[in-house]
This record gives C-alpha cells, sequence and structure tokens, in this order.
C-alpha cells in the first residue's frame, strides 16, 4: 500500500512499515533493506513524502520482484519522471 503527500522539498522521501505479519525482526529488516535499494534504482519525482506499508508474503518476494511490483505502484500512483517511463504528476 502507497501513502504520498505533496511537499515542497527539492526531493522526495520514504518510509517504510513492515508490521509483525511479514515475519521476524529478520525478514522485516531484510524486507525494508530490498525496499530502500528497489526505490533508488527507480526515477522518482521530487517533491514527494511517500510511505509503503508492506503486506503479506513480501517477506518471500525477491528482490527482482518486489522492484517490479514497486514500480507498478509508483507507476498508478504517477510518481515516476517521464525519464523513467512513468507518468509525470
Amino acid at each position: 500500500m502507497l501513502r504520498a503527500l505533496r511537499t515542497d522539498r527539492p526531493l522526495s522521501r520514504f518510509g517504510f512499515a513492515a508490521g509483525r505479519a511479514i515475519g521476524n525482526a529478520v525478514v522485516r529488516n531484510r524486507l525494508k533493506r530490498r525496499l530502500r535499494e528497489a526505490v533508488r534504482s527507480l526515477a522518482v519525482a521530487p517533491g514527494w513524502d511517500i510511505v509503503l506499508n508492506t503486506r503479506r508474503g513480501a517477506g518471500e518476494a525477491d528482490y527482482h520482484g518486489l522492484r517490479v511490483e514497486l514500480r507498478e505502484l509508483l507507476a498508478r500512483a504517477r510518481l515516476l519522471e517521464e525519464a523513467d517511463g512513468g507518468s509525470a504528476r
């Protein structure tokens, strides 16, 4: 799940939430590390505060699967820059 709030900042900021239903602390922390790396690899439009709330099953997903899902989610929310193939705000 994604929540986004428009800001006047020159960069976008991300927050990640992974509840206990995802797994133990090791699984949750690994998932958040993978999500952070996936976000770095995408061209996100500047000026947004974005919170990603993970769901069950995300702990078992590999990095590439997470990146594909994250890219689709950000594209649907129109938070990707044109250079990455997503829609501008």
